[in-house]
Order: C-alpha cells, then structure tokens, then sequence
C-alpha cells in the first residue's frame, strides 16, 4: 500500500516580518466616542495601545511585498485622515496601492482620529496625535519590512461564543430597532486564527480573526483602552512565547458581546479571556508546524490501528493583491453637506450634536452625487486569502465568502484603509434601524459588494500565464 498523506491544515509559505508599537496618545487625548458621554477627554488609560504590522513577501526576493497594519483604534472621522496617512505609508514605503491595508480593531474607547474636531476638544493637539501616528507607522511598517525571513504560516478554524446578533426589535416600539442584545437570533461565532512559523520551527506570531463589536466599554468610561481585544492579545502572547498576536475585527456590523455598554473594565477584560482561550484552543493543533497527516502504518492490536503522524507537505507560496473599485449608489433622502450644517447652527447639544456630526462626516466623505466609487482590497497568500473592507458589513460577507471558498481559509476585515459607514444587507432597510440611518449607500450595495468580492478572489486564483 502506498502512503497516504492527508492536508489537515492549509497555509503558506513566505518571508515574513512582524513588529509592534506602542500609540497610545498622550494624557487627556480628545476620547468622546459616544453621544451619551459627558466627557471629552480621556482621564487615563486601561491598558495601552498598540500598532502591529504584518509582512510579507515572495521566498524569492522578487516582486513587492504586502504590509498589513493593524492599529488599536476605533474608526476615521473623515476619510482624508485615512487617505492622509496610507498615503504618506505607500510614499515612504515604495508599496504598489493594493499591497498596503491599514485596518483599525474598532475599539470605542480609543482616542477620536479626528482632524476637524471641534474647539472644545483640543483640535490642535488632535492633530498633532495624527501626524505622530503617521509617522509611528511608518517607522513600525519599515522594521516589519526590515525583519523579513522564511516562514510558513498556518491556519485553522474555531469558535467563540462572544458575539452575539444586536439589531433588537424595540420592546416600547416595535416599528423600530435598538441597537443592543437579540436573544432569539444566533451569530456568526466563526473564529480564524494562523500562526506564523520560523525555519527553525519558532513562533513568529499569531492572527486572530473574529467579528464582534468591541463596544464592552461606553459612555461610562473615561479610560483609553483597546477594549476586548486588548486582553485577548495578552493571553495568546503569553502562551506563545511573546510573538506578536495580531488582531483582525471581522465582518461584525450586526455583532456584538451580549453585555456591553459598561464603565467596568473588568467586563473588556474577561470578554478578551473568553476569545483569547478560545484562540489558543485554535492555534494549539498548529504547534506542531506541520500541514499534513501521513498514514504511516497498520499495527495489530485488541482492534487494527491506523497510526497517522504529522508531517509537512508542500504548501503554496503564491502572493498576489488586487484592489477593485466599485460604484455604490447612495440613499436618495441622504441629506447634502449644506443641510447637515444649517441644522448644526441650530446649535443641537448632546446625542442630537453627535449623529449630526458624524452625518456631516459621512456626507462629506462620499460627497454630494448620487452615486460614489468605493474599494476594496484582496489578497491572495498561498492557500488562504483575504478580503478588506473600508465599512462596516454586516456578517453576511463574511459568511457568503467562506461559502463560495469553502476549502480556502478566508480573513474578512471590516475599516480597512478608511472607514465609510454600515453595509447592512438589503432586507434590513425597510426597518427604522441605526445601521440603515447611519449609512450613506442605499440598499442593494453589501449584496453587489459580496458579488464583486467572490470574482475578485476567484481571479487571483487562477493559474497566471508564463512569463
């Protein structure tokens, strides 16, 4: 009989280079995320703040590498703050436009990235914090670039019962929604993890996948912290030898912790416990740094055992990157800038005050036509995949990817490079539902965007011609 080998888990081969950095801004940062805050300025810090990038690039040495930066932030208030800053890493860094993505984790406790901000909240310091920021990227982009080495990266699957579905019919109003804890319907509980090997056989780091609004911490809290995340990356690193855990918010538009909107960082914190267990239960079968399983004998006992043995198989080390564009039609009733502002100067105060600013900066970001072109970012790294969106999607993205690639292990990223508003799917915009208020595209644009980004994947793997 001849061997038999398996492929239990699928991955690929690459240099690989990984840095981290400390962003957490300085004392008393311009921090008011939420409508109900009091507050504007942040009173101290939970825990810090960090930037984490990913590179990689072809075993050869030829081609341009990719650089994946994920930043403990919440969102960009404009998209010229997000253009300025992947703007200033594509010039310093000599990267092509699809080979960069700048992917926020979406904390709500985090400084406001915000280079308009209103005189009440220091907007010189404000941007000042940008700029720093930009320039703190830059310097940990270049030393990911420069700590490149061979590395083989694999991936696995698991589950985390953290999120749960938050579009909840109101109690008081059943003709609108809340936004918060839906008991009767399930969530999307996918977890994707990877960990990324030396040619040695150490851990150079890990990925964490998983879509959950990091919303633990609200209107209550004063203090800077990544929210779950934050001590979901302490616990993977402390069983992995230290190696940088880099974390990737999914898909999660309609998802968050069933319990949230707290001042307790205690609650942030055991929400990171329950996904860090939960990821090193994931990475744990990857330890041994073999993607295969080979059939190695027969042995005679109380019943006839088949003895499999872990061992490595050929693993793909193809890097390809593609960015489409795609027209999304806006909302008809989507009100122009000049309306947003005469009734800003009516002067409105507390939550009326937010939902009108972040109205205006939406506007303005898509700007007043009818329809605006958007983009969206694939990657291809061997066997497995990635797809990153500048919304927040609601998890019918990430669902509907994994199915039509149900072999390929496929990361989906929402506020990557610049952040535009929900894509709530269609059926959702016959409801009085923040989601649907919130954004600017009108419906029918997460489904169109789903479409394109299967064609997309299903390009970048097909075989390329010769050269």
């Amino acid at each position: 009989m001849s061997p038999l080998l398996h492929e239990r888990f699928r991955g690929f081969r690459a240099r690989v280079g990984l840095s981290r950095w400390d962003i957490t801004p300085p004392a008393g940062a311009y921090a008011r995320n939420w409508g109900a805050a009091k507050h504007w300025f942040a009173t101290g810090v939970h825990r810090r703040l960090t930037g984490t990038a990913l590179a990689l690039a072809p075993l050869s040495g030829a081609g341009s590498p990719l650089l994946l930066i994920s930043l403990e932030l919440g969102w960009w208030r404009s998209r010229q703050d997000a253009d300025a800053l992947r703007q200033r890493l594509l010039t310093e860094l000599a990267l092509p436009e699809a080979n960069l993505i700048i992917h926020l984790s979406h904390t709500h406790a985090g400084p406001a990235l915000d280079s308009d901000a209103p005189p009440e909240a220091n907007p010189e310091a404000a941007r000042a914090y940008l700029t720093w920021l930009a320039g703190a990227c830059v310097q940990g982009g270049r030393e990911a670039l420069a700590k490149l080495q061979p590395a083989t990266a694999l991936f696995n699957h698991g589950h985390c019962a953290l999120a749960t579905q938050r579009d909840l019919i109101d109690p008081a109003n059943p003709k609108r929604f809340l936004t918060g804890f839906n008991p009767e319907t399930d969530a999307d509980d996918t977890l994707l993890v990877a960990r990324l090997f030396s040619a040695d056989g150490r851990t150079l780091g890990t990925l964490v996948n998983y879509a959950c609004h990091p919303t633990t911490l609200a209107w209550d809290n004063s203090l800077l912290s990544p929210d779950y995340p934050g001590a979901m990356r302490e616990l993977v690193e402390s069983q992995t030898g230290g190696a940088p855990c880099l974390f990737l918010q999914g898909a999660s538009g309609e998802l968050a912790p069933a319990e949230q909107y707290s001042g307790d960082v205690n609650l942030a914190d055991r929400h990171g416990r329950q996904l860090g267990h939960a990821a090193l239960s994931a990475l744990a079968p990857l330890e041994s740094g073999c993607s295969h399983l080979n059939f190695t004998a027969t042995v005679e006992s109380g019943a006839p055992l088949a003895v499999w043995r872990a061992a490595e198989g050929v693993l793909s080390e193809v890097l390809r990157a593609s960015a489409p564009r795609l027209p999304l039609a806006l909302k008809r009733d989507l009100p122009s800038v000049a309306e947003i502002d005469a009734a800003l100067a009516r002067q409105p105060t507390g939550f009326q005050l937010e939902r009108l600013l972040r109205q205006r900066r939406v506007r303005s970001s898509v700007g007043d036509e009818g329809e605006s072109t958007e983009q969206f970012w694939l990657w291809r790294f061997g066997d497995a995949a990635l797809c990153a969106v500048p919304f927040e999607a609601y998890s019918v993205l990430q669902t509907q990817l994994r199915a039509a690639f149900p072999k390929t292990p496929l990361l989906v990223l929402n506020i990557g490079n610049g952040h535009l508003g929900y894509l709530p799917p269609n059926d959702r915009y016959r409801h009085n539902l923040y989601t649907v208020w919130q954004t600017p595209f009108a419906g029918g644009g997460l489904e169109r965007l789903i479409e394109a980004a299967q064609a997309g994947l299903r390009e970048l793997f097909q075989p390329q011609p010769l050269p």
